[in-house]
């Protein structure tokens, strides 16, 4: 049926349910335990659609030159049903934890090399969310085994010009950080006359803020007895510079990074209500994939230990280290230099937000 369009289908056909369970290996004589393993992955890689669909619609929203307020809300439903995707898959592992470990080694050898590790469509959102290729697990390719596969085979290099197109494209990180650099600080708009003055005076009396709340954590911890007063003297010092070095790598302001700040810090502004609701909605994207990542890595290690997996990966070891994995680094980092709202720089141009008294 195509869009607008409208047809007198029955169920079955309208959801292609005859071509869809045709597909679990019946015709192999497989057993309730591996259509059981098949049903799930298959699951996965239909929800793996719906992400990659999800996510390149929010991608596109942010990744315009100009984003009106009103498109805001779209790309936080987009974010928003992704999230409940992940959670819904974290679950599921929980039906695959009904297969026992021998159940699983009586068909094992017949998944040959084939492994999770080859989910194209996996790759895919990775690469539409933005990871980067230094923070894969020994830095790894993730394309590499897709041009194996792509010798002599059109299907297979079909996957991987899609993959390639895929990392041709701005991410969602990258998109979206673009997009939060535009944000106006103080009052202060992108591009304007001044602005980059009006930006690194927010940023150094941020920091002069934060330097002081350092030295007050010191010296209180230090009457409290807690060990060595020199030390936590020199935690605090280096959490300040850890500060300084997100705000203004190698000197420079970052705009991007004080618009985040900015945005954090004042959140009860009117005018940045629907930019800290998408931002906490790519936070708690995130927090979604790390707890459906780690849920796969103890499923793993229930029902088939710490073997070497099919893909010849180290098996739970190499699924916990993806549960490492961090892609909107700065949104994540931009809480650890946060101060209380009474130590924040004093707000400017509060109309400009829409604040007054009374909000």
């Amino acid at each position: 049926m195509g869009e607008g369009g409208s047809g007198n289908w029955s169920y079955a056909d309208y959801l292609q349910l005859h071509e869809l369970l045709e597909l679990q290996g019946d015709d192999r004589n497989i057993n309730s335990d591996e259509m059981h393993f098949i049903i799930v992955h298959q699951t996965f890689e239909l929800w793996f659609k719906q992400v990659i669909r999800e996510l390149s619609e929010a991608r596109n929203i942010l990744g315009g030159d100009h984003v009106p307020e009103d498109d805001i809300p779209r790309a936080v439903d987009h974010l928003g049903r992704t999230t409940e995707i992940f959670r819904l898959m974290a679950n599921q592992w929980t039906v695959l934890e009904t297969l026992t470990p021998q159940g699983f080694l009586a068909f094992r050898d017949g998944l040959g090399s084939a492994s999770g590790f080859e989910s194209f469509q996996m790759r895919e959102f990775e690469i539409l969310l933005g990871l980067d290729n230094d923070d894969r697990i020994g830095g790894m390719d993730p394309l590499s085994s897709f041009r194996r596969m792509a010798e002599g085979d059109e299907r297979s290099a079909t996957i991987l010009a899609r993959l390639e197109d895929a990392m041709s494209q701005p991410s969602l990180y990258e998109s979206m950080m673009n997009w939060v650099e535009r944000t106006p600080i103080m009052g202060s708009s992108y591009g304007s006359k001044g602005d980059a003055e009006n930006v690194r005076a927010y940023i150094e009396t941020h920091l002069e803020a934060h330097r002081a709340v350092c030295e007050e954590a010191a010296e209180r911890s230090a009457g409290w007895g807690a060990g060595d007063p020199s030390k936590m003297a020199a935690r605090m010092a280096a959490a300040h510079d850890g500060a300084i070095s997100f705000l203004m790598p190698e000197g420079e302001v970052s705009r991007a990074r004080a618009g985040l700040l900015f945005i954090e810090s004042y959140r009860e502004l009117p005018l940045l209500t629907w930019p800290r609701t998408l931002i906490d909605a790519i936070v708690e994207l995130e927090e979604s994939m790390v707890k459906w990542r780690h849920s796969h890595a103890r499923m793993v290690e229930r029902i088939m230990g710490r073997r070497i997996g099919t893909g010849g990966t180290s098996g739970v070891d190499y699924l916990d280290a993806t549960s490492q994995y961090r892609i909107f680094k700065d949104l994540w980092g931009v809480r650890t230099i946060l101060v209380k709202p009474e130590k924040r720089p004093a707000l400017k141009n509060a109309e400009f937000y829409g604040y007054t008294a009374e909000s």
